[in-house]
C-alpha cells in the first residue's frame, strides 16, 4: 500500500543498527528490482551492510534510517569523509512504496546537516546513471553533476554519475 495524498504513516527517523541488515537487503533489492539489469550481490556489492552500524562508526560517519508505522525500514542514507572538507553521501534509498513522501528529502537534510557540523565544505555522491528520477532530485537540491560516469566492476556492470554540492 502507497501512501495516499494528505495521509502519511507514523515514520520514525533513527540510526541505523546492525540488527537493520536484513532490512537493507530487502529495501536495496526492491529499489533494485525497478531497473532492468540491475541487482543485488550482497557478497560483493554490500559488505558495508553486513553490520551496517559498525561499519559506519569505523568510518566517523553517519547512517539513518527511516521506519514505517510497522517498525520496518522504509528508506535509508549513510554518510561519511573520504577526505579533510568533503562528505560522501552513500546508500540513498526509498521503498517503491513510500517514494514522493519526503524521505528522501528528510535524509539528504539529516546528512546534510551531518557533514556541515562535522567542518565540510562540499558533499559528493555517486548514483547510478540508470535512476534518473534520483538525478532530478539531487539537481532540484543543488547538486551538479559531473560530465563523464564511471564503470564499477559489478554483478549489474553498473556506470555512475558523480554529483557534488558546495554545503553553505
Amino acid at each position: 500500500m502507497g501512501l495516499m495524498a494528505g495521509t502519511l504513516p507514523v515514520i520514525q527517523l533513527r540510526a541505523v543498527r546492525d540488527a537493520d541488515a536484513q532490512d537493507l537487503f530487502g529495501l536495496i533489492t526492491l529499489c533494485f528490482a525497478d531497473y532492468p539489469g540491475c541487482f543485488v550481490d550482497p557478497h560483493d556489492d554490500l559488505p558495508d551492510l553486513v553490520a551496517p552500524a559498525k561499519t559506519i562508526e569505523g568510518k566517523n560517519g553517519g547512517f539513518w534510517v527511516i521506519e514505517d508505522e510497522r517498525g520496518r525500514v522504509a528508506a535509508c542514507c549513510a554518510i561519511d569523509f573520504p577526505q579533510d572538507g568533503v562528505a560522501e553521501v552513500h546508500r540513498l534509498y526509498v521503498r517503491p512504496d513510500m517514494r514522493r513522501g519526503g524521505l528522501a528529502q528528510r535524509l539528504m537534510e539529516r546528512c546534510e546537516t551531518f557533514a556541515r557540523e562535522r567542518g565540510a565544505g562540499r558533499i559528493i555522491l555517486w548514483s547510478d546513471t540508470r535512476f534518473e528520477t534520483a538525478h532530478r532530485f539531487y539537481a532540484r537540491r543543488g547538486y551538479r553533476r559531473g560530465p563523464e560516469p564511471r564503470s564499477l566492476d559489478d554483478i549489474s556492470h553498473s556506470l555512475e554519475y558523480f554529483f557534488e554540492r558546495d554545503l553553505k
